[in-house]
């Protein structure tokens, strides 16, 4: 496990980075963000992503199952000169009974592999829909090869092997186990396999549901590894991000805008 791993305002600020950089560009591609716009991250952890939108005047609402998080993002927020203009609530989004508003912009980033039953969140999640609206997503895809999330184990090892995570379900666990690592990190690796997901599956999903593929940008390089490793983004050549299946074993993220046909 790599100490940013343990540090909120260190995640916090590489967020804030890559949102602003790329993201932001990325959305506006398709959707002026304007001030007193509506925007609402689901899995928004300490909303870092929140930041950039929060500086332009927008009014932002931050949903995660953490209250650690929440916490500590609502510390974060706390001095912003316009901290009136962000709400970050700990619970499960699904039991929300009502918003103070239709959104304008829905982000989930790093969010959808982690979901149990996919079809129905991206169902759910059009009622939260102002009319013209966009959803951002950002995931890596389940068979890249750090797609498992085991940067996160405590094994040295680990935490750097490509592709482990595409050994069978008993195979991989007995891995873990060998290598040390605790059960509640194995039982938490291993539902990341349950629910991991790929650019056929994710695009399917979002068509069967009544969405537009509005922009869509699958890397190579993931943005967020600028800040993280000081590698430069770089887009998956045409080529190879053109075939399907094959695509998810090197895109390390892929970028959707998607709205609402």
């Amino acid at each position: 496990m790599q100490k940013r791993h343990l540090d909120p305002l260190q995640y916090i600020n590489e967020q804030v980075y890559t949102t602003q950089k790329y993201i932001l560009p990325f959305i506006r591609q398709v959707k002026k963000i304007e001030s007193e716009m509506q925007v609402l991250e689901i899995g928004c952890g300490e909303a870092g992503n929140l930041k950039p939108f929060l500086d332009l005047g927008c009014i932002c609402t931050g949903v995660d199952f953490s209250v650690p998080k929440i916490e500590n993002g609502k510390k974060y927020y706390a001095s912003h000169p316009h901290a009136k203009n962000i709400r970050l609530i700990s619970e499960d989004i699904y039991k929300i009974e009502e918003f103070n508003a239709r959104f304008d912009i829905i982000f989930i980033r790093d969010v959808i592999e982690h979901i149990h039953n996919q079809d129905k969140f991206l169902g759910f999640i059009k009622s939260l829909m102002a009319p013209n609206a966009v959803i951002f997503f950002a995931f890596p895809p389940w068979q890249n090869p750090f797609g498992g999330h085991q940067q996160v184990c405590e094994s040295k090892v680990l935490s750097h092997l490509p592709y482990f995570h595409l050994l069978p379900v008993s195979l991989y666990q007995s891995v873990l186990k060998i290598f040390g690592e605790s059960p509640s990190k194995i039982e938490s690796l291993l539902e990341i396999k349950e629910t991991g997901i790929s650019l056929e599956r994710f695009e399917h999903l979002a068509i069967k549901n009544g969405y537009k593929m509005d922009e869509k940008i699958l890397y190579f390089i993931n943005p967020n590894y600028e800040v993280k490793f000081g590698l430069k983004p770089r887009i998956l050549y045409n080529f190879i991000a053109s075939i399907r299946y094959i695509r998810n074993y090197f895109a390390t993220c892929g970028y959707y805008l998607i709205s609402v046909e």
